[in-house]
């Protein structure tokens, strides 16, 4: 895989009140959130990886100019439509991709080995591969979480509303262009998109696959309260492999 698209324009809203800068600068263990991504996309390793930017877009795109050492080429992309839904943040990455790509949320706390072994996957031909977690009673914020019917590794049905599901989604994908493709066809019928709209679309399709994430750490940080879970297992991470 070339190529990584990382989502890093919303506002976050819902931990915002709490914090003084960008949501994808947020330091977990140190780290900034977005750093802890690009670690994880370096080791699948990508050769570039497109951020995509829109609230508050200067300032990440300056903290990452200034502070980035890894070796990926980075590509900022912004995304005017930002107050609008993720999937036309993925739309914005759309010319500077080809298939297969990486795509990841900038504000997931993600165990950068969980990223890395999708080095040795085989990417899907066309559709896309989401991972999913299945270990329920882990979710932190189950409310929120985008939930997923799997049936024999297929994704039937995803949404935070779903009555029946399975597993969450993870924000991790190995995904081909028809994912965007998808995302682009409700976004020209309804003027707006979310990437979950494109996974409905291609789970219709019957070319939506999901994987089990494996027994990793990743967390949706959206609250203090699932901040406050990925700074402790960054510290006790931190710990044990400096042992």
């Amino acid at each position: 895989m070339k190529h990584a698209v990382i989502i890093a324009a919303g506002m976050g809203s819902r931990l915002a009140p709490f914090i003084h800068m960008p949501k994808p600068l947020l330091p977990v263990g140190g780290v900034p959130l977005l750093f802890r991504t690009l670690e994880g996309v370096e080791q699948a390793g990508c050769e570039e990886a497109i951020l995509v930017v829109g609230f508050r877009a200067e300032e990440i795109q300056a903290h990452v100019q200034a502070q980035y050492r890894g070796r990926l080429r980075l590509r900022i992309v912004y995304n005017p439509a930002y107050q609008k839904q993720n999937g036309l943040s993925v739309l914005a990455a759309r010319p500077y991709v080809e298939s297969p790509f990486l795509l990841l949320m900038a504000d997931h706390c993600v165990e950068a080995a969980a990223i890395g072994r999708l080095r040795e996957w085989t990417p899907p031909e066309v559709g896309a591969l989401l991972l999913v977690d299945s270990r329920l009673e882990q979710i932190a914020d189950m409310e929120d979480a985008t939930k997923v019917l799997v049936h024999e590794g297929n994704v039937v049905d995803i949404g935070k509303q779903l009555p029946h599901y399975n597993a969450v989604d993870t924000g991790i994908f190995l995904a081909t262009l028809s994912l965007m493709e998808a995302i682009a066809a409700v976004a020209q019928r309804w003027g707006d998109a979310s990437l979950t709209d494109g996974v409905r679309e291609l789970a219709r399709q019957g070319v939506m696959r999901a994987a089990e994430f494996g027994d990793y750490f990743w967390q949706d940080v959206d609250t203090l309260e699932t901040y406050w879970i990925a700074e402790r297992w960054a510290q006790q991470y931190h710990a044990h492999h400096c042992l």
